[in-house]
């Protein structure tokens, strides 16, 4: 009791905060978690270098680390850092293409490689293969848990009802050497850990194991929200990976609330889910009730979506899902269907490992920062201020070393045998929890527009959208979907957005917003951009004007739709903010209903030359 007191004072006072409420009593479970974060964030770099000395004492017999590093069994950090690259995808690839090919000798884990995770594909425009181990899964399981006793910290009595998450798998391949390859959260939702995990009271998901398991992508996503609106009195968060896999959910139900409330009335499930294992398990869920299917009637009838998540799940007292980077774009959209629902980020998280957890999840979107977990890999920090383009190892900087306020490109070496490997994350030090430095995600690297000299990344194209997007709020419309390509095929090339739009009211947004509104958020855009890009359009004419796009609605749910068909996962797709791909871009050339143009030059000035 002395140490879930200490816990309690110690470690809930400093997650919640100040301004926070007095917690609940706390279950001693939960205290020792929090105390397990309490240790381990106390003293960083003595976890750090003791997880370095592991995975390279256990991986000590590679190819890699002894033919191609040289490293002759050594496990501290100098010799480490002496020996051992950055190394990128392309760097590994012959060695992963080896194992996957059925080498199983030691090539860079001492371990067997028990399987190969999958990247979506969208992120750097190609599908990569991650070796994972079986312990691997231990340590994603430990940072799972670590989730809800955190959460509890802030939002008490989760532990009193359920979650509506809508989780999905994707159908796994296989390596020619026999090795499974699939995204990390089907490996996990597949494996036992998931599959025979023990009642926990803060994890009491309304989908039954069956129907996330079911890789049908329609019936899985059915049988899910049938069970969701059967106990939606039950529901106290609602949630999917991403954003924009919660924003697929709700678009799902607006195109079939008809059929999910006849099955309801009757108490059978439509035939279109034929998968036995889904149809029993919600078998045991579904019963007649024409009283819920009155309400979902006459909620979903009306055409008026706004708040449709709290009207359908009263109950619900947050959003649990991923709304940083690229997915913050989604969040006025999550607001209008949710009726402003608090959003929390959990966790931070990749294919190639998992790192850390938000310890203020409840903070609005903009502020969430990271806390980076020291047990789980060996973390370096390549600074992005230095000019540092190509990569100089020696200025790689341990997580104890990084410097509050500067952005850094993360660095990882695994216990599956990645080395010094360059994740692409930009991420930046916002603060510290004890020792342990937090980092707010800012960008994946190397996603840009470049028509010339110009270059323009993720963050800045969507602070640049966000900035025109506040033109539409007088015609009730917003951006609820975007991507972008630098168009060549005209002198000069020109950037060109695609937006879909969501009109507030019955009009459609295509009609709410005329077109000389749109040409102005074209030049709101461009003025928002870089002085490179500026100078390029107003100095050197070798820009054109900014063209966006308009297309129809449901578009971009086309477009995932076709990256699944193509081998993209559901859980991990993610709209990719440049597009290149000759069959997408005809896909949403074939959807435009308007094209507008920036009808004037932005502001520049030579004086602006070096401010950007």
């Amino acid at each position: 009791m002395a140490v879930m007191a200490e816990v309690s004072a110690t470690t809930g006072a400093a997650l919640r905060g100040p301004a926070s409420p007095a917690p609940a009593p706390m279950k001693e479970s939960d205290a020792e978690k929090l105390r397990f974060i309490e240790e381990m964030t106390s003293d960083v770099d003595a976890v750090q270098e003791r997880v370095l000395s592991e995975i390279l004492a256990r991986n000590a017999d590679t190819e890699y680390l002894v033919a191609k590093c040289g490293l002759a069994g050594a496990t501290d950090r100098a010799r480490f850092r002496a020996k051992v690259p950055m190394a990128t995808y392309e760097d590994l690839q012959p060695y992963i293409r080896r194992i996957a090919d059925g080498d199983r000798s030691p090539i860079l884990s001492g371990h067997p490689v028990s399987e190969f995770l999958t990247s979506s594909g969208t992120s750097a425009g190609e599908r990569k293969l991650m070796p994972t181990i079986e312990d691997e899964l231990n340590r994603r399981t430990l940072l799972y848990s670590l989730q809800m006793p955190v959460m509890n910290l802030y939002v008490p009595g989760m532990d009193k009802g359920k979650a509506l998450h809508f989780l999905f798998v994707k159908s796994e391949t296989q390596t020619p050497g026999g090795l499974a390859a699939r995204p990390v959260l089907t490996s996990y939702y597949k494996s036992s850990h998931f599959k025979n995990r023990p009642f926990d009271a803060y994890n009491n998901y309304t989908s039954p194991t069956a129907a996330i398991l079911c890789a049908d992508a329609f019936q899985s996503m059915y049988a899910q929200m049938v069970c969701g609106l059967c106990q939606r009195h039950d529901v106290l968060r609602v949630g999917a990976v991403f954003a924009s896999g919660l924003l697929r959910a709700i678009r799902f139900l607006q195109l079939n609330w008809e059929q999910l409330a006849a099955d309801i009335e009757a108490g059978a499930l439509t035939p279109r889910v034929t998968d036995p294992s889904v149809r029993e398990a919600v078998a045991e869920i579904l019963r007649p009730d024409a009283d819920l299917a009155a309400v979902i009637r006459a909620e979903c009838s009306s055409g008026e979506w706004a708040g449709i998540i709290t009207r359908i799940w009263p109950n619900t007292k947050y959003l649990d899902v991923i709304v940083t980077g690229a997915m913050a774009q989604y969040i006025p959209t999550l607001k209008h269907y949710s009726g402003g629902l608090p959003m929390a980020c959990t966790m931070y998280a990749s294919s190639e490992c998992y790192f850390g957890l938000n310890l203020r999840p409840m903070c609005d979107p903009s502020e969430v920062s990271y806390t980076l977990m020291p047990n789980m890999c060996y973390f370096e920090f390549l600074p992005m201020d230095t000019g540092n383009g190509g990569g100089d190892a020696s200025q790689l900087v341990d997580l104890a070393q990084v410097e509050l306020g500067r952005e850094y490109e993360l660095v990882i070496t695994t216990y599956a045998g990645l080395n010094r490997y360059r994740v692409g994350d930009v991420l930046q030090v916002t603060g510290f929890h004890n020792a342990a430095p937090q980092f707010r995600f800012v960008r994946r690297k190397n996603v840009l527009l470049s028509i010339e000299s110009d270059k323009t990344d993720e963050a800045e194209l969507q602070r640049a959208v966000e900035r025109a997007s506040a033109l539409l709020r007088a015609h009730g419309a917003t951006v609820v979907e975007y991507t972008s390509q630098a168009y060549t095929k005209s002198i000069p090339g020109h950037y060109v957005i695609y937006w879909e739009l969501l009109a507030s009211g019955a009009t459609g947004a295509g009609a709410a917003v005329d077109r000389e509104t749109l040409e102005r958020c074209c030049l709101e855009m461009e003025e928002a951009l870089n002085s490179v890009y500026r100078q390029s359009r107003v100095a050197d004419g070798s820009i054109g004007p900014l063209e966006i796009r308009v297309v129809r609605p449901g578009t971009f749910e086309e477009l995932m739709d076709y990256a699944i068909s193509r081998g993209a996962s559901i859980n991990q797709y993610k709209v990719p903010r440049c597009v290149t791909f000759p069959p997408i871009i005809e896909l949403l050339d074939s959807r435009v209903v308007s094209s507008n143009f920036s009808p004037a030059l932005p502001h520049w000035t030579p004086a602006q030359r070096n401010d950007d």
